[in-house]
């Protein structure tokens, strides 16, 4: 594992915290890479958050923006790259899992359960876009973890099987997916490397879908663009995702006890992913406005699209309510 120690991120530095390189292990034994932000002159114990996403992302980008954010808040925070990218370990690179990146999560609360400056009874999450999915699910499996972020989120599961906006729902879709990865699985084998997926498409079509355009301006752009991220450059193995389409993240969401937040914007394609996620938890279902039920919440960001909510480019990210929800739940 090597560490790029110099500033290397697509947001400022903040003067406001202290930062330093950090590694762990998750379960199967693979060393994840991570930033670690702590408020400037903090003393004693105090909450923390982890935050990972989005999905084919890196630390260097949308995470580490937030992270450093909650730092300056008041909260010790972490920013790590999931398994198989990045500067986390994991071979062969690019592959993708739920059970996998789920568990980068529960690493991470390992991780800060174990500080001197941690108290383990206050940690929370953030999951960004395809790592909403896998927040909600650690959440689901792990009572230590006291309050979730999912924003912008994505169901890496639901969209794997069921395609952009369902268009892919039928088992005869489904089981054409299953047998091109299945070939391409044996012509990986066969020429001992596996064919990348590539990334955000570059250079980008005129009839690109209006999405496609905001994901480009974002990771093929100076705005987000990273070396190390499978978005900005050639993206995942074109199996990487295989496991996806039989393994629902979201099954259990509804006995998660402890509060959830979904953050999306009015304005996103994905807007449904956390419209579902709030009905799998609570029964009721919601269209585009605004709810809470008991200690979950669904909250919609007037005129936001989905990638303003990557960065600050827009203003829209709701700190002051991260800032707030964490607060009030990681007491």
């Amino acid at each position: 594992m090597q560490l790029t120690q110099q500033w290397d991120k697509v947001f400022p530095k903040s003067e406001k915290v202290d930062h330093k390189k950090v590694t762990f292990k998750n379960r199967y034994g693979i060393e994840l890479a991570a930033d670690m932000y702590t408020p400037k002159g903090a003393q004693g114990k105090l909450a923390a958050i982890a935050v990972s996403g989005p999905f084919g992302a890196v630390k260097e980008q949308s995470s580490g923006l937030y992270a450093q954010h909650m730092a300056e808040r008041g909260f010790v925070t972490i920013a790590f790259d999931p398994s198989y990218t990045g500067e986390s370990g994991g071979e062969p690179r690019r592959m993708a899992s739920p059970d996998i990146n789920t568990e980068d999560f529960l690493a991470a609360v390992d991780f800060l359960s174990n500080q001197e400056s941690v108290d383990p009874e206050r940690i929370g999450i953030i999951g960004i876009c395809g790592f909403g999915g896998m927040a909600i699910n650690a959440a689901a499996i792990d009572p230590r973890i006291k309050a979730t972020v999912a924003s912008t989120m994505y169901d890496m599961s639901k969209i794997s099987a069921e395609g952009y906006f369902g268009n892919d729902n039928t088992p005869e879709k489904r089981m054409a997916q299953r047998k091109a990865i299945a070939a391409q699985r044996t012509e990986d084998f066969k020429n001992g490397t596996y064919k990348r997926a590539g990334g955000v498409i570059d250079p980008l079509p005129d009839d690109a879908p209006w999405f496609v355009k905001e994901y480009h301006a974002y990771y093929k752009c100076p705005r987000g663009y990273h070396e190390r991220s499978g978005n900005s450059t050639d993206g995942w193995n074109v199996i990487g995702t295989q496991s996806f389409l039989n393994q629902p993240l979201l099954a259990w969401a509804h006995e998660i006890e402890n509060p959830v937040l979904l953050v999306h914007g009015e304005k996103a394609h994905s807007r449904y992913f956390s419209e579902y996620a709030f009905e799998k938890m609570t029964g009721k279902h919601v269209e585009g406005q605004s709810a809470t039920v008991g200690n979950k919440e669904l909250l919609i960001i007037p005129g936001a699209t989905h990638v303003d909510l990557y960065d600050d480019q827009a203003g829209v990210i709701p700190y002051d309510k991260l800032e707030a929800f964490f607060k009030q739940n990681l007491k």
